[in-house]
């Protein structure tokens, strides 16, 4: 039977998760250690695709029964959507998904608490809205940031206080976390506050996620020995598929698939060890028939668009001028100068789009001061499309 998910798919039953056994129990092991008030704080790093989500989501699932999990999609806020960050709309969303995230008993005690403070307290509210029967302030436009934060970022405790007959502590997953590099200049002030709230916390455990390279500068800024955390943040890396693990994973997945040697290798290598592309490209195989090389290749070629569907979505989103910067490195790294030429601009005008893109983890610069690609699948789709239709796709037809 074929129980591979297609590659967007976040939400995995016990039959469609597969291996991360040791990982998982790791990151669990460390959590519980929130119910001794020693919670730990945790940047889980992986690149696009390799299944941070699902991780995440299946540690939820495990540990809801004795704590009170909240999971938070930071991509998910409106004022990322509408590219119009800010720190005072990113922490509305992030107070109102700590909010419904608390499960009907939980949130017999809060709606109480939460109408004495509103009643009893200087803070500024728009008005007051009711979402299945909880109270969510609408805060006003005015809002003063630091008082917001502190009120937000305290939040959590106030819930375990209210119901720490109930629970064993809270765990708050943040994922798509590398969206805060849209903060620009705001961002290193918003990870030291949210240091100096959370680092005293007893009962409530932090999980910090997103799409980043292993030499993304975020990652760096976060839990270096330098960075705003001092070290004590905790980092743990998800690693893509080994060979060994991928061919468990497809024997016990698809057991149909049928590999040569040699086809087998190139299947790894297309996919690069990756579980939304594996899932992707193992879906549309033949079954019961041995790929080779040449049937993995021209598979591969026909089907790519699919394969690296989520990428693809990506590059539509992008402007005209990103688009074509991401077309100077197909070749390898490049200097900024050389991609200024490319497009014919000054250097300096460039500044805001290689921004972006690093913040998108599509680029990525070297220590030399060189850009390159950071999606070696996107490359290849654009080759393919080049290949194919003599130019490549700056708009969708």
């Amino acid at each position: 039977m074929n129980r591979l998910p297609w590659g967007n798919n976040e939400n995995l039953d016990n039959d469609q998760f597969f291996n991360r056994s040791i990982e998982l129990n790791h990151l669990k092991q460390m959590l519980l250690t929130t119910k001794n008030e020693t919670p730990p704080n945790i940047l889980l790093t992986g690149i696009r695709g390799v299944g941070k989500t699902v991780f995440l989501k299946k540690i939820k699932k495990e540990l809801e029964e004795d704590f009170l999990v909240i999971y938070i999609n930071f991509s998910q806020a409106e004022c990322f959507r509408r590219k119009k960050m800010s720190i005072d709309a990113l922490m509305q969303f992030y107070f109102k998904k700590t909010l419904t995230s608390c499960n009907n008993n939980i949130l017999e005690n809060i709606e109480k608490k939460l109408k004495k403070y509103f009643k009893t307290n200087d803070f500024h509210f728009k008005e007051i809205q009711e979402i299945n029967n909880i109270p969510i302030p609408i805060f006003r436009s005015e809002i003063n940031i630091e008082e917001l934060m502190e009120y937000v970022l305290t939040f959590p405790e106030k819930i375990y206080e209210s119901n720490k007959d109930k629970i064993n502590g809270i765990i708050i997953l943040i994922d798509e976390f590398q969206i805060i590099k849209e903060l620009n200049d705001y961002k290193e002030s918003f990870l030291w506050v949210i240091r100096s709230y959370i680092q005293d916390q007893r009962n409530i455990a932090y999980v910090f996620t997103g799409s980043m390279s292993l030499n993304d500068t975020l990652i760096s800024e976060i839990s270096g020995h330098n960075g705003v955390f001092g070290g004590r943040m905790i980092s743990f890396h998800l690693s893509p598929f080994s060979k060994n693990t991928l061919k468990q994973y497809l024997n016990e997945k698809k057991p149909q698939l049928k590999f040569s040697e040699d086809g087998f290798n190139s299947f790894y290598e297309y996919t690069l060890g990756i579980p939304a592309y594996i899932n992707n490209f193992a879906k549309i195989l033949p079954e019961n028939i041995e790929c080779t090389p040449e049937l993995i290749n021209r598979n591969f070629n026909e089907s790519i668009y699919v394969i690296s569907s989520n990428l693809v979505n990506i590059w539509y989103e992008l402007s005209y001028k990103n688009k074509t910067i991401i077309l100077s490195m197909l070749n390898g790294p490049v200097k900024r100068i050389d991609i200024a030429k490319y497009l014919n601009v000054k250097s300096g005008s460039l500044s805001p789009n290689l921004r972006e893109l690093e913040n998108l983890s599509l680029i990525h610069k070297s220590d030399d001061n060189l850009y390159s690609l950071s999606e070696p699948l996107l490359k290849k789709w654009l080759e393919s499309e080049f290949e194919e239709k003599g130019e490549y796709p700056y708009t969708i037809i």
